[in-house]
């Protein structure tokens, strides 16, 4: 499991994210406080206050890969 702190600022931002997301095979969640969603959903992420801290949670071991993709959201 690879967690990663990231950031969602804008509407194109989120349907980045979420293509990206989309790409892997695995279960990818994204946490604000105590709300879990489905990354790989679009409605998922915008059901979200953007404005808080967000984790991604990929169930996947690969780190480095996870956190390539997401480097420009990586806080």
């Amino acid at each position: 499991m690879v967690k990663v702190k990231v950031k969602i600022v804008s509407m194109q931002d989120a349907d980045k994210f979420n293509k990206i997301c989309s790409k892997y095979d695995c279960d990818m969640d994204l946490q604000s406080d105590k709300y879990y969603v489905n990354a790989k959903s679009i409605m998922g992420i915008f059901s979200l206050d953007l404005s808080k801290a967000l984790v991604l949670n990929a169930a996947t071991d690969d780190e480095e890969k996870v956190k390539k993709d997401f480097a420009d959201f990586i806080q």
